[in-house]
């Protein structure tokens, strides 16, 4: 049927489009409605309409009309099956140019009826609907709600079938996957896996058998396509996966290559061991050739782009410089790495000293940095491999990294206070994304290498007079208050404990080396307040011992130097850590049976046993450091009784075989004894009534029996 409307061959089309409109909006049926709409829906597809008449489109039909067209079932006389439909989705397709209408729950709850288009057989007729939905997909794709909906309504594994039919739009099928991946890669891969899994497949197939271009173009397009470590791993699919793409790119980076032909083949092999390591480069020759390549390449690409940088170069290639970083810290790990290595001990020289040159240019390039630059990912992502490399390789590049030191604490000192700042904003609008927007914590990556660092005088002194341990000590506050903000369970290490041990062995260097800072610096009282108020929260919960141990034998070691501060004179908070530290030193020791034997001998705890390789060496420190607190804190020795820690020892050491009980354990036992034994008469009559003497004589233990005998 033909309205007037229509008729209108030389008029203005927006005049006709508005009269149209009109129609539309009092149309006495059906028949003049779809003639109407017909004029709408062919302006609206050859693209004549502006922002302001797509408004009067919506104003005039709303969402209550498409929603007919797409439920009818009965085309108008002589039309294409889905006609209505079609139509329906021009109108919603229309609407969603528009991105308040495309967050619209009218447009969101269509979702399941985009997804159902896509996945039907094809036809020539329905190309443009296809169009439409794909136009629908992305307006949604670009709002807050959007990603969310689209992963929970089932819009990933619809376009993943839509790609592997390579069908009409099957390319932006795969465009519209990369773009969810990008906002929302956990959800997709949790919900979806084996269609993602099933796209991969086709995707790595594909990059394997391509000769021409295209190879170039599907490292760009599989760098965004490579999931978390667990779908590629446990699948075997995803292993096949795995092996064409190690075959693929070894194949590219064998070739002679031009920068642009380079650039994605390495962001691939960085994507790939950011996922999985190097678990998709196989054991043997070729996988141990093809890794000392990569290395080797991503250290030429830093020296090229580093070492004289022009601020535009630099500009262009910082994406692919820091693929370059995470294949560089992937050879540190791999050199330094003894069981099952892919590397033989040449190929690990070579690569070292190859690094070694690769970071030469990073710290060339970090010495030219202004001000106004630390705001630059690319600066944060150069001070974290830096930061790689310092904690590994202690002696290369000294002179080089002590001239870095004081701009590393000025970067992590700016840093570290930005991050309290936002720390202490309300957090909004993070309901879209799945990283956080604060700020990255650089110094988390540089305390291992400040840790090696305060070892030695030089670069110590540097940090020092830098305000490092200032910044150090506030830091540590604030990763305790992270830590104990978190619920406590049996998870993984967490960065945050990680953190936690790595400073403790920093201010344990200074408290062995520059005691008088200890004393002198007001921020170390706080930190000892703080350590006092933390080890009887931390030491029941047996997951976290490692950072108890750190705890209590730094306290101690740093309760000798400040035992005049206020905080150590009696109070309850100073009697409660040290009743902690005795529980921790006491219960390190059990006894059990020699194997094939019915004698006793002294053994590390069953609790203590797998953390002991961690803790050892702290526990035999903090022995020595108890000792040396026993004479200061005239309450201490009463705590010490209390914990019957006397009894226990005399029992240990009577029942063992002496043979069993290494030189090391009596001494750390003697020294706390003796001390123990001079301090106070209590302890010693305890020591005494415990065969004390004999077992003093048994083990060596000359001052303790000395002292003993004298009194």
């Amino acid at each position: 049927p033909t309205h007037p409307a229509m008729a209108a061959g030389s008029a203005d089309r927006s005049s006709t489009l508005k009269r149209c409109l009109g129609v539309l909006r009092d149309a006495r049926n059906d028949s003049e409605q779809f003639a109407a709409l017909l004029l709408v829906t062919k302006a609206v597809r050859a693209g004549e309409v502006d922002a302001k008449t797509r408004r009067q489109i919506f104003d005039a039909i709303g969402f209550t009309f498409p929603n007919r067209l797409l439920t009818s079932r009965q085309p108008p006389a002589g039309c294409p099956e889905h006609t209505f439909r079609a139509l329906g989705l021009t109108l919603l397709a229309c609407f969603c140019t528009d991105p308040e209408l495309a967050g619209h729950s009218q447009i969101l709850n269509k979702i399941p009826t985009f997804n159902d288009i896509l996945v039907s057989p094809s036809n020539p007729d329905s190309t443009s609907m296809i169009d439409d939905v794909y136009q629908c997909l992305s307006a949604v794709l670009a709002t807050t709600r959007g990603p969310r909906e689209l992963v929970t309504k089932g819009t990933v594994s619809a376009l993943c079938q839509a790609y592997m039919n390579c069908g009409y739009g099957s390319d932006r099928a795969l465009t519209l996957l990369l773009g969810l991946l990008a906002v929302a890669e956990a959800k997709c891969w949790q919900r979806d896996a084996p269609h993602l899994l099933a796209v991969l497949s086709k995707l790595s197939s594909d990059f394997l058998k391509a000769e021409d271009m295209t190879k170039f173009e599907l490292c760009e397009v599989l760098s965004h396509f490579i999931p978390p470590l667990p779908p590629l791993t446990q699948d075997s699919q995803g292993r096949e996966c795995l092996h064409r793409l190690y075959k693929a790119l070894a194949n590219v980076l064998g070739s002679k290559l031009s920068q642009s032909q380079r650039d994605p083949a390495l962001k691939l092999a960085a994507c790939l061991m950011q996922a999985c390591g190097s678990e998709w480069i196989p054991a043997g020759n070729a996988g141990s050739k093809f890794l000392a390549l990569l290395v080797n390449l991503a250290c030429v690409e830093v020296r090229l782009t580093l070492e004289e940088p022009d601020p535009f170069d630099v500009e262009g290639k910082k994406e692919v410089v820091t693929a370059c970083y995470v294949l560089i810290e992937m050879g540190i790990q791999e050199c330094l790495r003894e069981e099952k290595p892919l590397l033989e001990e040449e190929q690990k020289m070579q690569l070292m000293r190859i690094m070694e040159e690769a970071f030469g240019a990073v710290i060339f390039y970090l010495r030219q940095v202004k001000e106004e630059e630390l705001q630059d990912p690319f600066i944060f992502a150069s001070v974290r491999i830096l930061g790689a490399w310092m904690a590994e390789e202690t002696s290369s590049l000294k002179q080089e990294i002590c001239e870095l030191l004081p701009f590393l604490v000025r970067y992590a000192k700016k840093h570290f206070e930005e991050g309290n700042t936002a720390a202490s904003l309300p957090q909004l609008e993070m309901v879209s994304t799945e990283g956080s927007s604060l700020p990255q914590d650089a110094l988390r990556f540089l305390l291992p290498g400040f840790c090696h660092l305060t070892a030695e005088d030089r670069p110590r002194d540097i940090l020092i007079s830098e305000g490092a341990p200032a910044l150090l000590c506030e830091y540590f506050l604030r990763q305790w208050e992270v830590l104990t903000s978190q619920p406590a369970s049996l998870t993984p290490l967490t960065s945050t404990e990680m953190s936690l041990q790595t400073a403790c062995g920093i201010f344990l260097n200074l408290v062995v080396t520059a005691p008088d800072l200890i004393r002198q610096d007001k921020t170390f009282s706080s930190l000892m307040d703080m350590l006092l108020k933390s080890l009887p929260l931390l030491l029941p919960q047996k997951d976290h011992l490692v950072l108890a141990a750190n705890i209590a034998t730094l306290g101690l070691l740093m309760a000798r130097i400040l035992a005049s501060s206020a905080v150590l004179q009696g109070t309850q908070s100073a009697k409660e850590f040290f009743r902690a530290t005795i529980c921790f030193l006491s219960q390190a020791h059990t006894t059990q049976a020699a194997p094939g034997s019915d004698v006793l001998a002294v053994t590390v705890s069953p609790a203590y046993a797998s953390a002991w390789a961690d803790i050892g060496e702290l526990w035999f420190l903090g022995m020595q450091a108890l000792a040396g607190c026993v004479p200061l804190f005239p309450w201490l020795p009463q705590a010490v009784l209390q914990a019957r820690w006397l009894e226990g020892l005399s029992e240990l050491l009577t029942r063992v075989a002496p043979a069993s009980v290494d030189f090391e354990l009596i001494t750390a036992f003697h020294g706390v004894l003796v001390e123990l034994a001079r301090a106070s008469k209590p302890c010693r009559d305890v020591i005494l009534s415990h065969h004390g003497g004999e077992w003093a004589n048994l083990y060596g233990m000359a001052a303790l029996e000395q002292c003993l005998t004298e009194q």
